[in-house]
């Protein structure tokens, strides 16, 4: 297991930082000559499989804003959404040098994929899906807001997985040192985001789904997620190395894309969350009499 190869590797190199060869893992989870599945493809279908088995798990209580085929409809829409909205926002803020060969652009499994893209894809998905079924869009982003840190959990791993986004160098005691970043010890900054973006957030959504009467709120939920994921993305960022084709620049030496992109989530989630209260709807349960909220 991971967590069993990074312990053995830091006993062995307890006198050196920690290299990331020694924890022996490979960005090709499967290779059959003629076919070959990597961890971040896995990554992709492992969060949205998940993701959707919580979702049933929410939709099951009463005062759901969508019934089930709603939610096996709403899988396709998403993952079209995660696609097309990840891959073109990567292409347009990160890496534009692709379009000189634009058959690249299809070429997912290279890796290359922007989170805020993708949930600008998703959220488009959702609004156009709600339209046609005649629901309330933004309840149901609150419920699939709590279903999204499975992905961000697996994609960040998957991220660590293949050596790619690392951080700033440091001397910390689990500094290690990555193939592509020079013979310099790092933040493992995409273990960080696993865990804040990943574990923390769904905590703190979960709290708010389970435990309070967050989602009869339209917006709470869904405001809780953006400015969650906002500023733990805006932290990490100082600890992360700024892409690299951004050098010379203002978005190299003071801000990153990252953190740019992130202010519009932070203050977004601010809003919906203080405004949530004034859009309190009252929904009645799904068998009985008595009002759920």
């Amino acid at each position: 297991m991971l967590t069993q190869s990074l312990i053995s590797a830091a006993v062995a190199t307890a006198s050196s930082p920690l290299r990331f060869e020694a924890l022996g893992l490979d960005p090709v989870a499967l290779d059959l000559g003629f076919f070959t599945l990597k961890w971040y493809s896995l990554a992709y279908l492992s969060g949205i499989l998940i993701g959707y088995w919580y979702l049933l798990k929410l939709i099951a209580q009463p005062g759901a804003p969508m019934a089930r085929r709603h939610a096996d409809d709403m899988i396709f829409y998403a993952t079209l959404g995660i696609i097309l909205g990840g891959r073109l926002a990567y292409v347009i803020f990160y890496d534009p040098e692709i379009w000189a060969n634009p058959i690249d652009v299809l070429k997912l499994w290279n890796g290359g994929m922007s989170f805020h893209g993708g949930m600008i894809g998703v959220t488009t998905a959702l609004i156009l899906m709600a339209r046609k079924e005649g629901l309330n869009w933004l309840r149901i982003h609150d419920y699939v807001a709590c279903c999204v840190p499975f992905g961000l959990f697996f994609g960040r791993l998957a991220n660590f997985v293949n050596g790619e986004l690392w951080g700033k160098a440091t001397d910390v005691p689990w500094a290690i040192v990555f193939p592509t970043g020079g013979d310099i010890p790092r933040h493992p900054s995409q273990l960080y985001e696993a865990a804040l973006e990943g574990v923390v957030l769904f905590l703190i959504l979960w709290f708010a789904f389970w435990k309070t009467k967050a989602r009869y709120e339209p917006g709470k939920l869904v405001g809780l997620f953006l400015l969650g994921y906002g500023v733990f993305r805006f932290g990490v960022e100082y600890v992360r190395e700024a892409d690299a084709q951004f050098e010379g620049t203002f978005l190299y030496t003071h801000i990153h894309m990252g953190q740019i992109l992130t202010l519009p989530m932070i203050v977004g989630g601010v809003y919906l969350i203080a405004t949530a209260k004034r859009r309190r709807v009252r929904v009645e349960a799904t068998a009985g009499t008595a009002s759920v909220a």
